[in-house]
């Protein structure tokens, strides 16, 4: 696949996914993808945890759906009818789930790069998780990101170790398809920016 279709192709993945599994030489591939992002000062500070195990998913899925209650529990109107019809996971739905960790650790105490800017370990992590992401959606397969979580609950889950941080669980899979317009979009809860709106030259500039 194209590189740009992919970009523009990758989509949120919820209830798509169609529970088969995903093959070895596949998640290798989309593995080694991730791992070959740039990170700051050479750490590749991430790790994956890969979660099949379907006790463990249950049990996060239930954490989630408590989240999830916790945040509607905060919208009234319009916006509680329109999150009423979102569905924000596919951790039952999905085989696969892969949890990616950034360990600030990791290449220290002295990180080329990052002693001006604390965060750019955590951005390295990110670069792996949207490298995932692209092949995932070059090799037909959907990814859906949960972040209705609390970190310390899934450290405890997973057994991992204090100082290494939970950044993202990752519903992995093959799908029935990936829809055209993003799940916010259709569901109204959210249209997408325009481009223009987000152009800057060499100063802020603010829109009448």
């Amino acid at each position: 696949m194209d590189l740009y279709t992919a970009i523009h192709r990758r989509r949120d993945v919820r209830a798509e996914f169609t529970g088969e599994p995903v093959p070895d030489g596949t998640l290798h591939r989309i593995l080694d993808a991730a791992h070959a992002a740039p990170s700051v000062g050479y750490t590749q500070p991430w790790d994956f945890v890969l979660v099949r195990d379907g006790d463990l998913r249950r049990r996060f899925h239930q954490h989630v759906q408590r989240e999830r209650d916790v945040f509607a529990a905060t919208l009234t109107g319009v916006a509680a009818e329109r999150f009423a019809r979102i569905k924000i996971d596919g951790v039952l739905e999905s085989t696969l789930s892969i949890v990616v960790t950034y360990d600030e650790s990791r290449g220290g105490p002295a990180v080329l790069g990052r002693h001006a800017i604390a965060d750019a370990g955590l951005y390295s992590v990110c670069l792996a998780i949207q490298n995932l992401w692209l092949a995932a959606t070059a090799e037909r397969l959907g990814v859906g990101w949960v972040s209705f979580y609390r970190e310390p609950f899934l450290a405890d889950l997973l057994g991992i170790p204090p100082g290494v941080r939970p950044v993202a669980w990752l519903c992995v899979g093959p799908v029935t398809h990936l829809e055209s317009v993003p799940d916010l979009a259709r569901h109204g809860w959210r249209q997408k920016r325009p481009l223009a709106a987000a152009l800057h030259t060499d100063r802020w500039t603010t829109t009448p």
